[in-house]
């Protein structure tokens, strides 16, 4: 049987998933649903209707063609908005191929390990200029672990560097040989408390933690990510909690300090999802800087951003 993944996204020429330039797939499906979730459209496994409220016309042919009664059109003066209700919406996509001004798509598409390398390849050029290659997210890429590992095969079998973002929960044979495979591993360590991580992100960080230390003991060449969140992640005792864990890792190459950003807000109204940090403040840079020192205080190479 031949292995598909589900992809949502295909960045090409990124210079923050690794070294060097990079093409970054992300594939749908995660085990954890962060409050502060950039790509909410990776947490669900299936394909999603994607709603470009902005693109609508009013033409009502979506509202027609949907078979379940899904889709309604709301007008007020010269105001149209498009409602989809997701409990009915079984994302068959007829209401796709009637929609003319692409106000609706899919989050979502089935590749090949084939079809994706096909498309990865034509980056080449630049994996060898830039000493860069190919990093694998999502959502969560080792939930999709046998595509994950062929894929890393194919690349590493071409030459071409391969990275995989993970949060780290994984719990699959494949899916902890696709990370033991992967040359670099950018790692999200998201609180080291495991009930205040369970009630940020829908499950605890014992598998989590039990992972990285694998990896550390297999001597993978590791990122480290850190997000910091007001009022999730950013106490100080959760934050030097976490430099003093890494710093007993040899492994650790680089810590990256991710302030929050509201970049992936605008993609919960178009999956029908409640945006969550609507109050949150960002960072000062003045503070910023302190996380940083806190890191590099216990030895480690921190930077912000990543």
């Amino acid at each position: 049987m031949t292995i598909k993944g589900s992809v949502f996204h295909i960045i090409h020429g990124s210079f923050v998933d690794g070294y060097g330039i990079r093409t970054t797939v992300f594939l749908k499906g995660c085990p954890l649903k962060c409050i502060w979730c950039c790509n909410p459209e990776g947490q669900a496994f299936n394909q999603e209707l994607k709603v470009i409220a902005a693109d609508c016309n009013g033409c009502g042919n979506c509202v027609s063609a949907c078979p379940h009664g899904a889709i309604q059109l709301e007008k007020e003066q010269d105001d149209i908005r498009l409602d989809v209700d997701r409990k009915l919406c079984t994302n068959c996509g007829k209401c796709i191929d009637v929609c003319y001004t692409n106000a609706l798509s899919f989050f979502g598409k089935d590749y090949t390990v084939d079809e994706l390398f096909n498309i990865i390849q034509k980056d080449a050029i630049f994996y060898r200029s830039s000493e860069g290659g190919v990093t694998i997210g999502g959502g969560e890429a080792t939930w999709q672990p046998e595509f994950t590992l062929a894929l890393i095969r194919k690349c590493k079998e071409n030459y071409i560097h391969t990275a995989v973002d993970t949060c780290g929960y994984v719990t699959s044979a494949d899916g902890r040989q696709a990370l033991a495979e992967a040359d670099l591993i950018l790692f999200d360590l998201k609180g080291m408390d495991s009930q205040q991580h369970l009630k940020n992100t829908g499950a605890p960080n014992e598998i989590i933690l039990e992972n990285l230390k694998n990896l550390n003991d297999l001597g993978k060449e590791i990122i480290i990510r850190v997000p910091v969140i007001p009022g999730y992640t950013d106490s100080q005792q959760n934050l030097t909690a976490t430099a003093a864990f890494l710093a007993t890792l040899k492994s650790v190459a680089r810590v990256d300090i991710l302030p929050v950003h509201q970049f992936g807000k605008v993609k919960y109204s178009q999956i029908g999802m409640e945006y969550k940090l609507v109050d949150i403040q960002l960072i000062p840079q003045e503070r910023q800087e302190q996380i940083k020192m806190l890191f590099e205080s216990y030895g480690l190479n921190a930077q912000i951003g990543g």
